[in-house]
């Protein structure tokens, strides 16, 4: 397997062994049964968001992350319940995070919760939250 990896200059290269030591963890209600775009651009929503807020406030988070090529893993959860617990776990900790409420323009009514955006962080830390939990 290839892993793109970013030197310090942000120039893209190949590694075969890449560890990652930072990743985003997406976690996507099953219960909504929302179609393949609609969940795809819920996904980008809240990774974008809890990006930019690490970017803010784990600076050094963020910026290892974009080194090592921004590992993102999506997994699933049951229902709403699921990613507000999540949400207030994470956010006791101090992990930046992203919980997104959809506008209602399309598939859902307005202001239902869709996904929650964890990191990026250290591997460990997003584990502790989301290790638990299956793939999309």
């Amino acid at each position: 397997m290839i892993f793109l990896q970013r030197d310090r200059a942000g120039q893209a290269g190949e590694s075969e062994s890449a560890a990652f030591r930072y990743k985003q963890v997406i976690a996507v209600r099953v219960d909504l049964n929302m179609s393949p775009g609609k969940l795809a651009v819920q996904v980008a929503h809240a990774s974008v968001g809890a990006a930019e807020k690490s970017r803010k406030a784990r600076r050094e988070w963020f910026e290892a992350w974009l080194r090592e090529g921004q590992k993102k893993v999506v997994v699933r959860v049951n229902g709403e319940e699921d990613l507000i617990r999540l949400k207030e776990r994470t956010d006791g900790e101090g992990l930046p995070s992203e919980l997104v409420r959809d506008a209602g323009l399309t598939e859902l009514p307005p202001g239902t919760i869709t996904a929650l955006a964890i990191g990026p962080a250290p591997n460990e830390i997003v584990d502790r939250f989301t290790g638990h939990l299956p793939l999309l």
